[in-house]
């Protein structure tokens, strides 16, 4: 089954919010074997949703339309749907008790534009909405299908695995996907895909390679359809394994937060962090894994040099001496932190992210990071670029990926 993602509104093109969603369904329905053959991003007008209905069932076999399906004016979707299907709204008591008990369970009041939500296109199946007011719809018309979703990112995820994907997986067989991945530091895309040249030339026809970089790291995903190429592909993964060698960091699509969570769990370890470039953006990173609690203990944000001074009693002489961006102040974040927090392991990181700042001797992108672990110290400096958000971000990665290296796992 060939599948095209649409998203609709006005927002999304203006660049006011970014689509996630996009991103994420792909994502999930890829892992459950189904093919995305496109990505389309349409405003809140008639003419141009109507238009990409015809596009997108001119080569794909389901559309997934998330957006424009709320109670304010500028939500035109199922209006649109209406005309294109050569329907009309009816009113759906179920729906409306499904939207009741949801606000009765929240104590909100009912209005009459949320009453309006449960006007529904008389010719499609209805799908209760199990976390919001908008129900998912369902047309099927001439061997293609189209689901009208919400576009708030939770209620759209609850729909695609509780209710879209089982769906299809009864009324399709899709294609057993296999996939593996692997993730690799210490070289840009252009040397690695230099130095797989001759594992690409050599692969089966029927498998794909694909290079997704992110600030300092590189992801590979390895791919095949059908469960038959199995031996084979456990053949071309020990293939790409060994042409990789130490630039391999782990077999995993975890993000690198996971990936250390998962060894502060097993060996039984404690975090602390100290920042001051990447201003809390480590700790959140190590936040965003549930559990975290378990293993870390929070951070210094030592943005100024004060603070520096009066929270991580980095000595005035230290900074004045060889500066805030210096392999003595970090090495003394971090022992310091550790010692404050009374954790096994810290990571501090001093830098100047940009774009203003630098000097001919450490010009923007320098980056000192330290971490410790057992009361061992790995202390590096790092040359990154000039755009300040990605400093931020290499700086995190980096960060996390070298004590990972350093804890040997």
């Amino acid at each position: 089954m060939k599948i095209e993602i649409i998203t609709v509104g006005d927002e999304i093109l203006i660049g006011q919010i970014i689509d996630t969603n996009s991103a994420w369904m792909a994502a999930e329905l890829t892992r459950q074997g189904f093919e995305i053959v496109a990505i389309t991003t349409v405003g809140d007008r008639e003419e141009d949703i109507a238009k990409a209905l015809d596009t997108g069932f001119s080569r794909a076999d389901l559309l997934l339309m998330t957006g424009g399906v709320g109670p304010t004016r500028d939500d035109i979707t199922k209006k649109t749907l209406c005309s294109y299907f050569h329907t009309e709204l009816i009113f759906d008591e179920q729906v409306l008790q499904q939207i009741n008990r949801l606000f009765a369970s929240k104590n909100y009041p009912m209005n009459e534009l949320t009453k309006n939500q449960a006007f529904v296109p008389k010719d499609c199946t209805v799908i209760q909405n199990r976390v919001g007011t908008a129900p998912l719809l369902w047309f099927e018309q001439k061997g293609h299908i189209l689901v009208s979703m919400p576009g708030v990112p939770f209620e759209m995820k609850t729909a695609i695995t509780g209710d879209i994907i089982p769906r299809l997986e009864k009324q399709f067989q899709s294609a057993d996907y296999l996939k593996s991945s692997f993730l690799v530091s210490g070289i840009t895309e252009s040397s690695l895909a230099i130095l797989l040249d001759d594992f690409e030339t050599k692969l089966p026809g029927n498998f794909s390679l694909a290079y997704l970089p992110s600030y300092g790291l590189i992801r590979l995903r390895l791919s095949v359809r059908g469960k038959e190429n199995l031996p084979e592909m456990e053949s071309q993964e020990k293939k790409l394994r060994e042409a990789l060698r130490d630039f391999l960091v782990a077999e995993s699509d975890e993000p690198l937060e996971s990936l250390l969570g998962n060894v502060m769990r097993k060996e039984r370890l404690t975090l602390s962090t100290a920042e001051s470039c990447t201003g809390g953006n480590i700790a959140h990173r190590i936040t965003l894994v549930p559990g975290a609690s378990e293993y870390y203990k929070g951070t210094v944000v030592s943005y100024d040099n004060a603070v520096k001074t009066s929270l991580l009693n980095i000595e005035n002489e230290t900074i004045k001496v060889y500066g805030a961006v210096s392999r003595e102040v970090v090495e003394q974040m971090a022992q310091n932190v550790s010692e404050k927090m009374e954790t096994d392991c810290s990571i501090a990181v001093s830098g100047i992210a940009g774009p203003e700042g630098g000097t001919p001797e450490k010009p923007v992108g320098t980056v000192w990071i330290c971490t410790q672990a057992h009361r061992k110290t790995v202390t590096q400096k790092y040359q990154f670029g000039s755009s300040r958000e990605e400093n931020i971000n290499r700086t995190t990665n980096m960060a996390i990926l070298q004590l990972i290296k350093m804890l040997g796992k």
